[in-house]
């Protein structure tokens, strides 16, 4: 528990239902739907697509979804994967004649078909209450009557502007007077409520079929894209088997590859082959093993993750504890690894959210854009943004996940839950969580739950603690990473700079099954806030 004494946040405790997002307004959203008789799916797509009106440079209908959903707390443990694919008729080898070597974060080629839209209307039709006409209200009033711009909202609207600027769309829909607006200011976004109200009344069919989807194919193929009508039209969320391990007697379940899931799971594996709880939580000994083992299992990542509809991805061998064991033992305690390739530097924006509502059914909730505003490109008459999933492919020959027509790409974005093993409530959720900020998040996911598992802390101290990234060559360290820890991991070898900005965000949702209550965590890095009732 945290210091009183101390600036912080406290968790937050409910019966009836506890919703934990990014921004105030979503948290809200959430709420009134579960107070209005929804249940955690209905609250969970309503806060997103708040989201996607009040955050529009970290998501957006023109983004993908990720879903674990685990009905009265689980044991049966729903995943669900809502990322779109390259158009049909694009290949590695039709980019690599033009003499293009990577795909430009900015280029029209990294649009994949945003799978958002339909992952809502799966989840909807398959386990709301209430229905996509009325979750959807509280985004299209946003959107319509406007809102008012947070803080940290404020900040990376303004960064990202050379990014949404580059279209007269993207000025027209997405900036204020030629700038970014500021906190405490006012926006409205018509365009978007009413792409909004066409999806409410017609579900995914307004976006992949009708009006909207014809804009979407007129404008990606004005800017020399491959999309057509039947990519959008074979749009289709698909139902995954989420994987599982253990973690010191906790289940850590997450969705399988395309996404990067299975690179938290290697990880929290190579950490649990050393005794991290007698050491101080924050100190050098505790960061340099994260760091190291973070190297280790993004260097697997990067070489195997890929769609595994098309790319043959060795999920039980990398799954398996003596992988880890392995990997661990290249591990020195007093010396940073030199011969580790590092991790692609895959920035992102992205929201995730987090609902249990009174019945304990639970769901981790992440969508996104991908980079700030995705690609920058956008619609002329409603505002989409298309995300720039598709930078992530490679180009190279034989890579498990080089481009290829109708092809998901590795993707950054992953929910988690985390059950218990034991005891009464063997294999029921005793925690919805999730930290966002694209390649930090299997290391976020590792820290939060070391900090909970290995030093006791409750989740919000969990979330509040000091973040380490090692990506391009160097460990990106928050301030609040003791002086000390950072001058003894420079005599050790490592190279360290503090970061501009932090790392990612995250929220989590608690239940104590014992006392039939829920406890809600929001990470201060955000606007959010966790709200309960």
């Amino acid at each position: 528990m945290r210091s009183f004494f101390l600036p912080g946040r406290s968790t937050v405790h409910g019966v009836n239902g506890v919703c934990a997002t990014s921004h105030p307004l979503a948290s809200l959203a959430a709420i009134d739907i579960l107070r209005e008789g929804g249940n955690a799916v209905d609250a969970a797509i309503a806060a997103s697509a708040v989201l996607c009106v009040v955050e529009p440079m970290s998501t957006g209908i023109g983004g993908d979804c990720f879903v674990l959903y685990a009905p009265r707390g689980g044991p049966d443990i729903i995943g669900l994967n809502g990322s779109g694919r390259a158009p049909m008729t694009l290949s590695a080898d039709q980019l690599r004649a033009q003499g293009i070597a990577a795909i430009d974060p900015l280029s029209v080629h990294g649009v994949t078909v945003p799978g958002a839209v339909d992952a809502w209307h799966r989840l909807m039709e398959q386990h709301g209450r209430l229905g996509l006409e009325r979750v959807l209200q509280p985004a299209i009033g946003h959107a319509e009557q406007g809102f008012v711009v947070t803080p940290v909202v404020a900040g990376y609207w303004d960064y990202l502007v050379p990014v949404i600027e580059t279209t007269q769309a993207g000025r027209a829909h997405w900036l204020l007077h030629d700038r970014a607006p500021r906190a405490g200011e006012l926006f409205r976004a018509p365009g978007l409520a009413k792409a909004l109200r066409a999806i409410a009344k017609d579900g995914r069919s307004a976006f992949y079929e009708g009006e909207l989807a014809e804009e979407c194919v007129t404008c990606l193929q004005a800017a020399g894209g491959h999309h057509s009508h039947a990519d959008f039209a074979a749009t289709e969320a698909s139902d995954v088997v989420p994987l599982t391990s253990d973690y010191r007697g906790h289940g850590v379940v997450e969705l399988p590859p395309n996404g990067q899931g299975l690179t938290a799971l290697l990880l929290l594996n190579i950490l649990e082959t050393f005794d991290l709880e007698e050491l101080a939580p924050f100190g050098p000994e505790r960061i340099h093993l994260q760091i190291e083992a973070q190297r280790l299992a993004y260097h697997l990542r990067d070489q195997f993750i890929a769609d595994p509809d098309v790319s043959d991805v060795p999920v039980e061998r990398l799954i398996d504890k003596e992988t880890a064991r392995h990997l661990a033992r290249q591990i020195k305690p007093d010396i940073a690894m030199v011969h580790v390739p590092d991790g692609a530097p895959f920035g992102s924006d992205t929201v995730y959210l987090t609902v249990v509502d009174r019945d304990l059914n639970a769901v981790s909730f992440i969508n996104s854009l991908y980079m700030g505003f995705g690609s920058g490109l956008v619609t002329p008459n409603t505002g989409i943004v298309f995300q720039n999933r598709g930078a992530c492919f490679v180009l190279d020959e034989g890579h498990p996940n080089r481009l290829e027509g109708g092809k998901r790409p590795f993707h950054t974005i992953i929910p988690g839950l985390v059950c218990h093993t034991q005891g009464p409530y063997e294999n029921k959720v005793s925690m919805s969580f999730g930290v966002m900020g694209g390649d930090y998040q299997p290391m976020g996911h590792s820290h939060v739950l070391s900090n909970m598992i290995d030093f006791g802390m409750d989740a919000q101290e969990a979330l509040d603690g000091p973040r380490v990234l090692h990506t391009g060559g160097l460990i990106g360290y928050e301030p609040g990473l003791p002086a000390q820890t950072v001058e003894q991991l420079r005599a050790w070898g490592h190279q360290l700079e503090p970061v501009t900005a932090p790392w990612g965000g995250g929220q989590t949702v608690q239940i104590d099954w014992r006392q039939g209550t829920l406890i809600g965590a929001s990470d201060p890095r955000k606007d959010g806030c966790a709200l309960a009732y």
